[in-house]
């Protein structure tokens, strides 16, 4: 089994935790989705925000689905000017038979934008 990583982003319309929890929780389904993964295929995830995301860390949002025993960790984006604002990233570490050429990476709604190379 080899260690892969995924990439993903998603654009939040408003700076609540609620909507961060649903959107981050979107993005994070549809990554494990779209990958054939399970939790247990999880090693880690790096989560980033922009620095207009305030309301909750997008951590939070898995632990909610169930993601409790892998390690996770949120950062703040770097603040580039007329950069997508209320993004956010995130860097899965996962284990996978999959070559990786055939890892899904996926961004959702208006941050498909940001990885048109990659964006499936």
């Amino acid at each position: 089994m080899a260690v892969r990583a995924v990439r993903g982003a998603v654009q939040l319309e408003r700076d609540e935790a609620g909507h961060m929890e649903e959107r981050v929780g979107a993005l994070l389904t549809a990554v494990l989705e779209r990958n054939g993964l399970h939790t247990d295929d999880l090693i880690s995830i790096w989560f980033t925000a922009t620095p207009d995301l305030h309301c909750d860390f997008p951590a939070a949002a898995a632990r909610k689905l169930g993601i409790v025993d892998v390690p996770l960790i949120c950062a703040q984006e770097l603040d580039i000017e007329g950069a997508m604002p209320r993004v956010v990233r995130l860097l899965a570490h996962i284990e996978s038979d999959r070559p990786r050429s055939d890892i899904a990476h996926v961004y959702l709604g208006a941050a498909a934008a940001l990885r048109k190379d990659i964006a499936q």
